[in-house]
């Protein structure tokens, strides 16, 4: 049996968190997003793709992603945070409206990105 007292914490975290991310999203418009989406389709629009570059990678599916989470990941990997060849020059490339907009193309409901 779980305690109330444990879980009405929890439930507090797991709400605050949600709100924190949902405050975080960046104001982007999904139609200059659909504009600049040609660099990330061949890749991250086709079921169970990997690349060989650098190494052997899965490459996730971005369709549906929560919008501040793109943008994060995107500005990780302009930064150097996060090491991908390939996406930290692509995300090199881009300003912040560019995240933004990419992010709010991406994160619309219901999206469906390309299969093979």
């Amino acid at each position: 049996m779980i305690k109330l007292t444990v879980l009405v914490p929890a439930l507090g975290a797991a709400l605050a968190a949600g709100s924190a991310l949902a405050q975080g999203a960046p104001a982007g418009d999904p139609a200059k997003g659909s504009q600049k989406i040609q660099m990330c389709q061949g890749c991250h629009g086709i079921e169970g793709w990997r690349t060989a570059f650098p190494e052997v990678y899965r490459v996730p599916k971005i369709g549906g992603q929560h919008p501040a989470y793109i943008v994060k990941a995107l500005q990780a990997y302009k930064s150097g945070e996060r090491s991908h060849p390939s996406m930290r020059a692509i995300a090199a490339s881009l300003s912040d409206d560019d995240m933004a907009n990419l992010a709010a193309y991406y994160g619309q409901p219901g999206l469906k990105t390309a299969g093979k």
